[in-house]
């Protein structure tokens, strides 16, 4: 079973977590830009942070087999403080870098007019670079904060099949269905949406179009939810097929319209080949934005 991550943050998460993802079926995963837990206070916190993710987390993530990609954005729940909003005059530095296949995690918090001016500004964005686009529903008001999301959507001229509306669940899920966006869930432990309920979804709603992630990040969450919705998904009758569309084909398909994808095999993993027990030493540079353009299965 190979499985490709298509929201995880990985720079919450150990190496113990790359191994156990990797001897899943993990061989790809998308890490959202994010908040950290707490405020950040200026510009150049994000830029260290987006560096890191176009350089150490990929390399990180290579030394256990698996190909890392990133999305760039000011998050919706800093978009309300003005010492960060700078940031977004820097965001398409890091929209040009290979290994970036996606504007993101954009969207609504609150659903403040701050968010609404950045959220549009993030999505001008995309339409500029032709980058898909990443965007987070607020957690309160869910329903009234995805219809909104929707008319933003529509509003920008970006096209619905470049945009996945994720942390969804059963009252959100038709809208962004009509809407011909793709439509992304979190599988959680406890909260958000868990693996039968999706399974259900899916059984309403069909594979097309449908992403399963397990947003995994510093809170209580599982980077493995994405091999338990595999097992639901076969559990419940699904195919070989259905569960490769949902875990592999359609994320491929979705960030594949960024051109950055790297699905190669890393050098010295192959399907018989287990994850490394002890993380070996970091080298003195990063593998950089060496990835080659185009997608590659």
């Amino acid at each position: 079973m190979r499985i490709f991550d298509p929201h995880i943050h990985m720079t919450s998460r150990t190496t113990t977590d790359y191994r156990a993802m990797y001897d899943a079926g993990v061989r790809a995963l998308v890490e959202p830009s994010f908040w950290l837990g707490q405020p950040r206070t200026s510009a150049g916190s994000f830029t260290d942070y987006f560096d890191a993710l176009i350089g150490w987390e990929r390399f990180r993530a290579a030394q256990y087999g698996i190909r890392h990609h990133a999305t760039i954005a000011l998050n919706p729940k800093e978009a309300n403080d003005p010492r960060c909003r700078e940031v977004l005059d820097v965001l398409p530095r890091y929209l040009a870098k290979d290994g970036v296949v996606a504007v993101g995690e954009t969207g609504y918090d609150s659903m403040t007019p701050e968010e609404d001016e950045v959220f549009a500004r993030h999505l001008e964005l995309a339409l500029r670079h032709g980058l898909p686009a990443l965007v987070h529903t607020p957690h309160r008001d869910k329903a009234a904060g995805t219809r909104r999301t929707l008319d933003v959507v529509r509003e920008s001229g970006l096209a619905p099949g470049l945009v996945v509306v994720d942390h969804l669940n059963e009252t959100t899920v038709a809208d962004v269905a009509d809407s011909g966006c793709w439509m992304g869930f979190s599988i959680y432990p406890d909260t958000k949406m868990d693996e039968h309920r999706f399974v259900a979804i899916v059984r309403e709603y069909g594979t097309e179009r449908m992403l399963a992630n397990s947003a995994a990040d510093w809170g209580h969450s599982d980077p493995l939810k994405t091999l338990a919705t595999a097992r639901a998904m076969l559990d419940a009758g699904f195919d070989d097929d259905d569960v490769d569309r949902v875990l592999w084909r359609n994320p491929v398909e979705f960030y594949g319209q960024s051109g950055r994808l790297n699905l190669d095999p890393v050098p010295g993993f192959d399907e018989a080949t287990e994850a490394p027990a002890v993380e070996p030493l970091a080298p003195t540079t990063f593998e950089g934005n060496s990835v080659l353009r185009g997608v590659r299965v």
